[in-house]
């Protein structure tokens, strides 16, 4: 049976995350497999490393002195998991340079060389038989790199859990009123509802990061996380140099995880504003022609300045700041 690893990058939702932690460990029994749960705090003031340590002392916690993100926050779960008894490991797997950071660590010995890693958010739930159907998913496909779960909000609704990857139709949508009825389909990089609601995973671009599993394999082939990338883009960046080095991506819709969406970010809007738009202009500089950047930029900087009209001052700045990273 395979083995897998789950990390779970957290700041400041301690109740969120002891949620989580209860769901997901109800789970793997369920499942019966081999697996290792790590914790990586973002220097949380919540008290969140004294309840991990006190409520679940078989989590593997890494506690960061200062707010990573979400790529170098797993990153410093991933190059532990993957280093194994390996010490060339660390250097095949990741042209980062890892972060120079006293940590505390309460690790203890555990699985060595996992198939696959989880990806989790700490506000979500884990709902019964998602870890074995992720699982199953991925052992039934080994062209598969990545298979993402269904998310659900928390009143059992759907949450778009996959999408296409982002070109110039999918900023139209975030920066202009367009007709409400298109907004849920292709052309936002939306798939079609009765996806969901089948029992056969579905080849997406990219599942959302929130709960999306990886394969060992494919990490070690592609590199770690982009670190570039502070908070937003991380996981469409990974999936999309995981498609250019041959790998599939999948949405499994028997694997159903409630996703509380948000209550990190939630905490500092103006900032996690700035980051999303950040992040997409490196996205699309990486991902996309000299010519689509160009429109992309043309677009951004359009709808920002419609923004700036009727905006507060810190609002205004945090404008500016988005044209400016898009290089406008």
């Amino acid at each position: 049976m395979a083995e897998l690893a789950i990390v779970i990058v957290s700041w400041n939702v301690r109740d969120l995350l002891a949620a989580c932690l209860r769901s997901l460990f109800a789970d793997l029994e369920r499942w019966g497999g081999a697996a290792e749960v790590w914790v990586v705090d973002n220097a949380s003031t919540d008290g969140t490393p004294e309840m991990v340590t006190r409520d679940f002392p078989a989590v593997r916690l890494i506690a960061s002195p200062e707010n990573l993100g979400f790529a170098a926050g797993n990153n410093l779960a991933l190059r532990e998991i993957l280093a194994g008894d390996d010490p060339n490991a660390q250097r095949r797997t990741s042209n980062l340079e890892p972060r120079a950071l006293n940590v505390e660590r309460q690790i203890s010995n555990g699985i060595r060389h996992p198939s696959f890693i989880w990806l989790l958010n700490p506000d979500t739930e884990v709902l019964p038989g998602a870890t074995l159907a992720l699982v199953e998913a991925l052992e039934a496909r080994p062209g598969a790199g990545v298979a993402g779960a269904k998310l659900l909000y928390p009143d059992g609704s759907l949450q778009h859990a996959a999408f296409r990857f982002p070109g110039l139709l999918q900023l139209a949508f975030d920066l202009f009123p367009l007709p409400p009825c298109l907004y849920d389909t292709r052309l936002n990089g939306r798939y079609p509802q009765r996806l969901y609601e089948g029992r056969t995973p579905f080849s997406v671009d990219h599942p959302l990061g929130a709960a999306m599993m990886v394969r060992t394999e494919a990490i070690r082939q592609v590199g770690l996380l982009d670190e570039g990338y502070r908070m937003y883009c991380e996981e469409i960046d990974w999936c999309w140099r995981m498609r250019k080095a041959g790998w599939r991506a999948l949405c499994v819709p028997t694997a159903q995880v409630v996703h509380h969406a948000g209550r990190s970010t939630r905490q500092v809007p103006i900032p996690s504003f700035v980051n999303l738009w950040t992040s997409r202009a490196r996205l699309y500089r990486r991902h996309h022609g000299p010519v689509c950047r160009r429109l992309a930029r043309a677009l951004v900087r359009l709808g920002m300045r419609r923004r700036m009209r009727s905006a507060s001052p810190e609002w205004q700045e945090a404008y500016r700041a988005v044209m400016g990273a898009w290089g406008g």
